[in-house]
């Protein structure tokens, strides 16, 4: 792969599905949170998509329902550890069910992930995949990959302790490479404990994607500076889609890392989704 943006589709809309779509797109976004940060990591996502008419709803994992510093304050939360990626899902598939219609799913890293699991079980209109954590059997043993998920993963340490990221390990998993005033104020307003057995869990069967199943559109999104989740791992993810005979989209975009979600000219990535959305929901 080079660093160019790269775009590929696996798949089309029948002429009977695309009518479908496009006589009653969706107009709710339903944004999932990855591992480490608060879900006001949304805020803005959510102001930008309801200046063009969408309903946005963003809801915190269990146990996070708290500004980043009181959760800080908890290290070590007993409750945040004992939370399972199983857990998690069910959490977010009662959500996406409830709302008044099937959603638009827009996950950033393990959100990436759920998002291709709620897919999976046909609870969204389409997804957005963002620097997603890799569902079962994609593996890379790049070692910027290695290195970012080493402390999180927490081998050797007890797994009934919650997991809070170091401002160094911040700046090396997220923000590598970007200003030293926005690395501190990412982490003073985003980071957050975290569950080490969800992070441990995405490698398990409990992440695992029938590759070949057809699913509603799907779009992934990759940065070439991503640290913890390289460009080529999402690249990965989306050719094990070539078989679903869906349509399966894949963008890369030069010079993001992990803090995508904040990181300045988000706004072009928000927009590229808008369009995508204007064709696929």
């Amino acid at each position: 792969m080079n660093n160019l943006p790269f775009r590929h589709s696996f798949g089309s809309a029948t002429a009977n599905e695309t009518a479908k779509m496009k006589s009653n797109p969706s107009k709710t976004i339903l944004f999932i949170t990855g591992a480490f940060v608060s879900n006001s990591c949304w805020d803005e996502w959510k102001l930008y998509f309801e200046n063009k008419g969408y309903q946005t709803f963003a809801p915190p994992w269990p146990h996070k329902d708290a500004p980043a510093e009181e959760l800080r304050n908890r290290q070590p939360d007993p409750a945040i550890a004992s939370m399972t990626l199983a857990t998690l899902i069910e959490h977010y598939a009662e959500i996406a069910a409830n709302l008044p219609e099937k959603p638009i799913i827009i996950g950033h890293s393990i959100g990436g992930l759920i998002t291709q699991l709620l897919l999976q079980r046909d609870l969204g209109a389409v997804g957005i995949a963002i620097h997603s954590v890799p569902p079962q059997g994609i593996m890379t043993f790049k070692l910027s990959f290695l290195i970012a998920g080493w402390g999180p993963l927490g081998f050797f340490t007890p797994v009934g302790k919650s997991f809070m990221i170091s401002f160094r390990q911040w700046q090396y998993a997220f923000t590598n490479g970007l200003p030293l005033e926005v690395q501190k104020q990412g982490y003073y307003d985003l980071a957050i404990p975290e569950s080490k057995q969800i992070v441990r869990d995405t490698i398990t069967k409990v992440a695992h994607v029938d590759f070949e199943k057809p699913h509603a559109p799907l779009l992934l999104i990759s940065g070439t500076e991503d640290h913890t989740i390289p460009a080529s791992l999402n690249f990965s993810n989306y050719r094990k889609y070539r078989s679903s005979g869906s349509v399966t989209d894949f963008k890369k975009f030069p010079g993001r890392t992990h803090y995508v979600l904040g990181q300045a000219g988000w706004e072009e990535i928000a927009e590229y989704i808008q369009n995508w959305l204007g064709k696929h929901s």
